[in-house]
C-alpha cells in the first residue's frame, strides 16, 4: 500500500508538471516554435547522457542497433515526437491552448482506436460508444467552425502513434528517449548553430538585450524535459495503469483551465458542445475500464 500511494504522488507529480508547462513555454513565446524545440532536444539529450553515464549501462545501445527493425520504429517515434513538440509549443505560444488540451483529452481514445487496427485488440461495446461520441464532438467542431480542429487532432494523432511504435520497443523510457534524442540530436544542434551564427539566435539576441531569463528557460528546457518523465517511470511501476490513466487527465484539464481562465482565450458555446460530448466520452470510458477490470477481478481472469 506504501508503494502505491507513493507511485499515486510519482504519477500526479508527472503530470501536474507536465499540465503546468504552458506557462514555462510561455516565459519563451518571443523565441520561434522551432529554435524552442531544437534547444529541447539538445539540451535533453545532454541531461539523458548525463542520467545514462551514472547508470554506467550501455549494452541497450549496441543491442538496439544491432537491430534494424527496432531502429527504424524509434526513428519513426523520435521524428513523431518532434512533431509533438512543435504543434503544441507553436499552439501555445499562438493562443490555442484550449485547442491543445483538446489534443490530449482525445489522446486515449486514439490510443484505443489504434490497438484495433493495428495491433488486433478487442474492443467493447461501451468502448465504442465513448469513441462514437469523441468523434461526434470532432465532427461538431468541424461543422461549426468549417474546417476540423487540426491543432488537437495532430497532437492526437501524433502521440497515438508515437505510443504505438513505442509499445513495440522493448527499451525502457529513459533509454528510448535518449535514442530519440541522439536521433534528433545533430538536426537541432546544426540549426542552432546557424541561427546563432546569423546573429539572430535565441542566444545571441538574449544576451544582448540582457535578457538572461531566457537563456536559462532555454538550458533548462532539457530539465522540465526528464523530470516528468522520471516521475512517471516511478509512478507507473508502482500503481495500477488504471490509476495512470485516470491521472492522465489532469495535464490536460489544467492546459483548458489555464487557456480559459489565465490566457483569456475564446471558448464560446458552439465549443462547449463538442468539448461535452469528448468529455461524455471519457467519463463513459473511464467508469467502463473500471468496472470491466473489477470484472475480471473477481474472476480472477487475464486482461482481454
Amino acid at each position: 500500500m506504501k508503494n502505491i500511494n507513493k507511485g499515486v504522488w510519482f504519477g500526479a507529480a508527472a503530470y501536474l508538471l507536465w499540465g503546468l508547462l504552458p506557462i514555462y513555454w510561455k516565459v519563451l513565446s518571443h523565441v520561434s516554435a522551432i529554435e524552442i524545440l531544437a534547444n529541447r532536444i539538445v539540451w535533453s539529450l545532454i541531461l539523458l547522457l548525463a542520467l545514462l553515464s551514472i547508470r554506467g549501462k550501455w549494452q541497450w545501445l549496441r543491442d538496439t542497433f544491432a537491430n534494424r527493425t527496432t531502429v527504424v520504429k524509434l526513428a519513426i517515434a523520435s521524428v513523431l515526437l518532434s512533431l509533438n513538440w512543435l504543434i503544441y509549443i507553436w499552439a501555445i505560444n499562438s493562443g490555442y491552448l484550449v485547442e491543445a488540451s483538446l489534443g490530449y483529452f482525445i489522446n486515449p481514445l486514439v490510443n484505443v482506436t489504434m490497438g484495433v487496427f493495428f495491433l488486433g485488440e478487442r474492443v467493447r461495446n461501451l468502448q465504442w460508444i465513448a469513441i462514437g461520441l469523441a468523434a461526434i464532438g470532432v465532427l461538431y467542431m468541424t461543422f461549426v467552425y468549417g474546417q476540423p480542429p487540426w491543432i488537437a487532432l495532430t497532437l492526437a494523432l501524433s502521440f497515438g502513434t508515437y505510443g504505438l511504435m513505442k509499445k513495440q520497443s522493448a527499451l525502457n523510457s529513459l533509454e528510448g528517449l535518449s535514442f530519440e534524442m541522439f536521433f534528433l540530436f545533430l538536426p537541432a544542434l546544426a540549426y542552432i548553430i546557424y541561427r546563432e551564427g546569423s546573429n539572430v539566435g535565441a542566444f545571441s539576441t538574449s544576451i544582448s538585450s540582457s535578457s538572461w531569463l531566457a537563456v536559462a528557460f532555454l538550458v533548462l528546457s532539457g530539465v522540465i524535459t526528464v523530470i516528468p518523465l522520471l516521475l512517471f517511470a516511478a509512478g507507473a511501476r508502482s500503481i495500477p495503469l488504471s490509476t495512470m490513466g485516470i491521472l492522465q487527465y489532469i495535464a490536460p484539464t489544467l492546459q483548458f483551465i489555464m487557456g480559459v481562465f489565465l490566457y483569456n482565450e475564446s471558448f464560446t458555446h458552439t465549443r462547449l458542445i463538442g468539448f461535452i460530448f469528448i468529455w461524455a466520452a471519457l467519463i463513459l470510458y473511464t467508469i467502463e475500464g473500471a468496472v470491466e477490470r473489477r470484472r475480471i477481478g473477481r474472476l480472477g481472469l487475464a486482461p482481454a
